[in-house]
Parts: structure tokens; C-alpha cells; sequence
């Protein structure tokens, strides 16, 4: 496009015209380029820009705007290197002559100072937006020395507190730092390149090797320079006084480091206090630090300081909330008669962190045991505290022998009155070895899996019931046969529901996998219990692992008819001797002679206690498994307590004798009243 000059008389007065672009950058690719013609007088790029004047004549505008071919030249085209600049200086030259006075410019101004201060800024925001995308400690700390080296130094060095302080934490003691990561510029011996902040490759330079040899651990002397330095939070050079004292206290006696200024001691300060330091290097034959590079160092102490404080407070947070599910998790499973149990756990992935499953088996009365599993809706740790007080109700309400729908029903209630956004889903099922069959009431839980002797798997048809915390429900139990050598699985969601597929179809491939399981042993064999638990986890594949997972595997043994013997007995005076003939008569049948005395006599003191407060009949049950269990049930509420008889004592020593013949023994109460029981070793 060609420009034509404009008459004098036509042309705007000076004060009307639009004053220049204030940015630097613009005002010098707009301004023409001074020609050296005579009475031609020419202002530096950066004047015309505060003062928004044009300084040319008109008749030098005019010979300006017309080039010998009367074009005018176009300002963005990239100049050839060494030509001059708009304001005199040659291109990427660190300083100049100003043109109209000849005096030296002063250092850091000019186009190669505002480019460093622009490819500053641009590394300022790279850097800190790579450190913050670290999550845990260890990612900031790498992002930190990843953006750093190469391109701002050639080494760097991050301590931190040792113990990092966590929150609002005082720390006692002296202050230590250690030595938590070192990142350098590897040598082209290596013959290795190193990634920049931008993702790109920069050439592999020699470092000498004392650039980043130091101490791991530095002990911070109260009043001493580093002291000082790190209370004084602003990054300093090493030529400094304060940074010539607090350097060896750091590195280590006999440690050197490149002096003058090329290298950046920088304290890392977090909310509340300093929590370590970063020492940036450059090699001798580099560029030294200048002055605005310690503004840099600032920042990133800044960015990664902040960063470390939030990793840390996070890390505890989530250790906390995972530890405190886990350790309201059984430590052990009870080993009742009749069944065999085995259970897995599994964390919810990372992005969802903890959950609130949970499982659990208690042991009842009658040699039976409730079968417990749950899960509360959300992930955090109130999910998991949550978690902690329904499971203990649980136990609470179990240990009364309530029907499974009752104690949903309590569980309910409880709920409800943790918080109004309290909601649990649970499946609560009570398995009879005696009766070979158990009852589940379910309350808006995913269905269990019942895997038969010879290979056939089921999904249970139960009652789906609401979750606990919605109120004002129902629940129903139903009663089904559990078969000897049947396995059944609870489970939670997070087994069988993640994003990549709905429950009903995890639950189809949960019952799939269980059935090739079970081909693999054969149909007279059911698989090994704990190897199913493992084989049922492998079905995860990627992307499933959204939910924590609770798995809680029965398989059921029973006891033989055979080996159960049960009797009324009715509260009198007689009782105690009936109870030990019988007890005899059965230990003959199943040919256990030698516990002949020990029974007796545990019975008989049993018996005599029911018998004197029991206004119905006493109950008597044998059962022979790999222990003789002797149970004795009375309609007395009260639980009988162990204490030490005195000498002239006529009674109160029967529990005694029960607690030192006795491999275990306890008591339980029932609605109905109580049940007192002992187990006895045999061959």
C-alpha cells in the first residue's frame, strides 16, 4: 500500500493528533526510522512513546513516508542482524549510545531488556503452572526443579523441614533441613537431554560436579546467618554478606558453590513460617544472575512453598481418614462354628480417596453369626466416622439377637439422627449352622451372591428395601436354605459399578466369574476360600476402581444333626443331676470319655445357676464340631460376672471353675433372656 504525504495546510493540528501507543513494543514498530539526511532529528523510540509527539518535520515525514521507489518501508519486516534499531542501539545489545547526546544508555534499558523482562514473565507463568499441578509433596518439589533447570539455572538444590510442620503445628526442637531433591544439567558424557518448561529439549552442558555436591542434613543454629537469611524471607546472592555466612551452614563445611552472583539462596516460606530453602546455580561460563532474577526466585519460592504447605495438609488429611476407616475395620475375622470366613478390603482410587464400606461378622448366640456388610454414600471422613458409628450400632444392636429387619430399622433411626444427609446403604444377613439356613434383610444394597457345591452361581432374590437415613420405611427379611459346603459373597457397589459399566451388569459378571471359578475345582470340590476372594478382585480392570471396595466371603460347613444334642429342662431342684447324666450319654455316643469329668462338672455349675432364678424351662445344647460348645439358655436377663469368693463364701465359684476348665466361655444376652456357654478341647 502506497502512503502519499498530506498538505501542511490539511494536516491536523499537533494537539488534536492521537497521542502513541503506550506500549513500548508498539511505539517502536510504528515509529519510522530515523534517516541520516541532514537536519533530520530523531527521538528515541521510548521518548515518542511518553510523549505521544511526533518529532519529524513535515517535509521529513514526507521524505520518510517515500522511499526512492516511493514505497514506504513496512516496520514489522524482520531487520538483517547487526542494523540498527529504532532507538540506536544494536539489536540484542545489553546497552548503547543514546543518538542525540552520544552518552552510554543506561544498564537494562533498551529492546533486549524489555525482551528479558518478557521472556521472564512467560517463564513465571510456565514455571508455576507447572509446579502447581502437583498433588503430593513430591510432584511440586519435581516440578520446581524440572521448570528450573536448565532454563533459569543450571542446578538447584531444595531443602525442606524435617518434619515438614503441618497445619497450625508448633514444632519443637531445632530447626533441621534436609536435603529433599537435586536437579542438574547432565554432562554430555551422558549424552543426555533435558526436557524444558515447555516440553522441548534443550542440549545436554557440562556442570561441574561441585555445583551440586552438598550436605543432606543441616542443622539451622538459632542466631546464626542461615538463620537470619531464612527469617529475612527475600531471596539474596551469594555474594552477600548474610548469603557468604549462611552458604557453608548449609552445604556443609568445605563446600563451595559458584560465588558472585550466580547463585540464588531463596527461603521456602509457607503460610506460617519457613519450611525450607532453594539454592538456584549457574555455571561459570554462564550469563550471572541480574537483579530482577531474584524477583524470580521469589516467585517460585512462593508458588512452591504454598504448594508444599497444601500437599502436606492434604496428605495428612487423606492418611487420616484412610487410616481411621481402616482401623474401624475387624483386625481379625471370628472363627464361629459352622463357617468359614474371609474378607478383602480395597481404597478407592486416588481421585476419590476414602469411602465409607464397610464389613463385619459377629458371632450370636446358638452358634450362629450375623453377617454384615455396608456402605455410606460419599467419600471423605465423615464418611468414614459415619461409617465407624453405624458399624458400631451394628455390633450393639447384633449383641441383643434382634431380628435382621429390626436392626436396620435401628440402624435407621441412628442415622437419622447423625444428620439429615446421612445415608448408607446395608445388607444384614444371620446364618443358623444348626438349621442350615439363614435370613438377610437388605436396606437398598446390592444383591449377594450364593455359589452352590457344584458350580451353579445365584444372585439371592431379596427385598431390595430403601438405604438407611431415608425414615419412615420398612424393612423385610426372607428366609432361605444355605446349603453345607455353599459359599455365599457380600459385597459393596464398588465391586461390580464403576463408570465404564452399571451395577446389574457387574453383578451378571460377578455371578459369570464365580461360576468358572467353581469349574475349576470340580463339582464335589468348592473353591479355596481365600484364592475365590483374590479371583473375584482380579475381575477389576482399568477404570473400575471409582468406589472402595468391601468383600466379606461365607462359606458354610453347618453341624450334622448327628452332632447336636438338646434338651428342656425344667427349673428344679433335680435339674443339675439330669443335666449331667445327660451330658454323659452324649459324650459316650460320640466317644469323648476322657471330657466326661470336665463336662460334668462345668455343667452342673452352670445348670444350678440357671435353675435358681429361671421361672421357664432351661435350655441344654451339645454341639460337637472340632470343640465340644455346651450351651445353657434361662430367661434371666442379668449376665453372671466373674469375681473372686471369699473363704467363708458358700457359692460364687462356679465361674470360676468355669474360667480355669474351660477353653473359652462367655455369656449373651438375649431378648428372651441369656445364654452362658464354654468350649472345651478334645482330640
Amino acid at each position: 500500500m502506497t502512503e502519499h504525504s498530506i498538505p501542511d495546510e490539511g494536516r491536523q493540528p499537533r494537539a488534536a493528533r492521537p497521542a502513541a501507543p503506550a506500549d513500548p513494543r508498539g511505539a517502536q514498530a510504528r515509529a519510522p526510522k530515523a534517516r541520516d539526511t541532514p537536519g533530520a532529528t530523531a527521538l528515541p523510540a521510548q521518548a515518542q512513546a511518553r510523549t505521544g509527539d511526533a518529532t519529524a518535520s513535515p517535509s521529513d515525514e514526507h521524505s520518510q513516508s517515500h522511499g526512492p521507489s516511493g514505497q514506504q518501508p513496512d516496520p514489522h519486516r524482520p531487520r538483517p542482524a547487526g542494523q540498527d534499531s529504532p532507538d540506536g542501539a544494536l539489536e540484542g545489545a545489553p546497552g548503547g549510545e543514546e543518538r542525540r547526546t552520544g552518552q552510554p544508555r543506561p544498564p537494562g534499558s533498551g529492546p533486549a531488556a524489555m525482551r528479558r523482562d518478557g521472556d521472564r514473565l512467560r517463564f513465571v507463568g510456565a514455571a508455576t503452572r507447572r509446579i502447581a499441578r502437583g498433588i503430593d509433596l513430591d510432584e511440586i518439589v519435581m516440578g520446581l526443579c524440572r521448570a528450573t533447570v536448565p532454563t533459569f539455572s543450571d542446578a538447584i538444590l531444595v531443602y525442606l523441614r524435617d518434619p515438614l510442620p503441618v497445619g497450625e503445628e508448633r514444632p519443637s526442637g531445632a530447626l533441621v533441613l534436609r536435603l529433599r531433591r537435586t536437579d542438574r544439567l547432565r554432562s554430555i558424557e551422558e549424552g543426555a537431554e533435558e526436557p524444558d518448561t515447555e516440553g522441548g529439549t534443550l542440549p545436554a552442558l557440562q556442570v561441574q560436579a561441585d555445583l551440586v555436591t552438598t550436605a543432606e542434613l543441616c542443622e539451622v543454629r538459632p542466631g546464626g546467618a542461615l538463620a537470619e537469611v531464612l527469617r529475612g524471607v527475600r531471596p539474596v546472592f551469594a555474594d552477600t554478606p548474610a548469603a557468604r555466612a549462611a552458604l557453608p551452614e548449609l552445604l556443609g563445611e568445605g563446600r563451595t558453590v559458584p560465588g558472585g552472583q550466580r547463585t540464588i539462596l531463596a527461603p521456602l516460606r509457607g503460610r506460617r513460617r519457613v519450611i525450607g530453602a532453594a539454592v538456584f546455580l549457574r555455571r561459570p561460563d554462564r550469563h550471572p544472575f541480574e537483579a530482577d532474577d531474584l524477583l524470580v526466585a521469589a516467585q517460585l519460592a512462593t508458588h512452591s512453598a504454598l504448594g508444599i504447605d497444601k500437599a502436606v495438609l492434604y496428605g495428612r488429611e487423606a492418611y487420616i481418614a484412610d487410616e481411621l476407616q481402616r482401623t474401624m475395620l475387624p483386625e481379625t475375622l471370628p472363627r464361629p462354628t459352622g463357617v468359614r470366613l474371609a474378607s478383602r478390603y480395597l481404597p478407592a482410587a486416588e481421585t476419590a480417596r476414602v469411602g465409607g464400606d464397610w464389613y463385619d461378622a459377629i458371632p450370636l448366640p446358638g452358634s450362629r453369626v450375623a453377617l454384615v456388610v455396608g456402605d455410606v454414600m460419599g467419600h471423605s471422613m465423615t464418611s468414614a466416622a459415619i461409617m465407624g458409628q453405624l458399624r458400631t450400632t451394628a455390633q450393639t444392636l447384633a449383641g441383643l439377637d434382634l431380628p435382621p429387619q429390626e436392626v436396620l430399622h435401628h440402624l435407621d433411626e441412628q442415622a437419622q439422627r447423625l444428620g439429615s444427609d446421612r445415608m448408607a446403604t446395608c445388607l444384614y444377613a444371620v446364618y443358623d449352622p444348626v438349621a442350615h439356613r439363614i435370613t438377610i434383610a437388605n436396606a437398598g444394597h446390592p444383591p449377594p451372591v450364593l455359589l452352590h457345591l457344584g458350580g451353579r452361581a445365584e444372585v439371592l432374590r431379596v427385598p431390595p428395601g430403601a438405604p438407611i437415613g431415608v425414615g419412615g420405611v420398612d424393612f423385610e427379611a426372607v428366609e432361605l436354605d444355605a446349603p453345607a459346603g455353599a459359599t455365599l459373597l457380600l459385597y459393596t457397589d464398588g465391586l461390580v459399578e464403576s463408570r465404564l459399566r452399571d451395577v446389574w451388569t457387574g453383578i451378571e459378571q460377578l455371578r459369570e466369574r464365580l461360576a468358572a471359578t467353581a469349574q475349576l475345582t470340580g463339582p464335589d470340590h468348592p473353591p479355596p476360600l481365600e484364592a475365590l476372594c483374590d479371583d473375584v478382585l482380579d475381575m477389576l480392570g482399568p477404570g473400575d476402581r471409582d468406589d472402595d471396595i468391601a468383600l466379606l466371603a461365607a462359606r458354610f460347613d453347618g453341624i450334622a444333626p448327628s452332632d447336636v444334642a438338646y434338651w428342656y429342662l425344667e427349673p428344679e431342684d433335680a435339674t443339675p443331676a439330669r443335666a449331667r447324666r445327660l451330658a454323659r450319654s452324649a459324650l459316650e455316643r460320640w466317644g469323648l470319655q476322657e471330657l466326661t469329668d470336665s463336662l460334668e462338672l462345668l455343667v452342673s455349675e452352670v445348670v444350678t445357676n440357671a435353675v435358681r432364678y429361671a421361672s421357664r424351662p432351661v435350655t441344654l445344647r451339645l454341639l460337637r464340631t472340632d470343640v465340644l460348645r455346651c450351651e445353657v439358655g434361662d430367661d434371666v436377663p442379668q449376665l453372671p460376672r466373674l469375681r473372686q469368693a471369699r473363704a467363708t463364701d458358700e457359692g460364687g465359684r462356679g465361674l470360676y471353675l468355669v474360667n480355669k476348665l474351660a477353653r473359652r466361655w462367655g455369656a449373651t444376652r438375649l431378648s428372651t433372656g441369656k445364654v452362658v456357654w464354654f468350649e472345651l478341647n478334645h482330640s
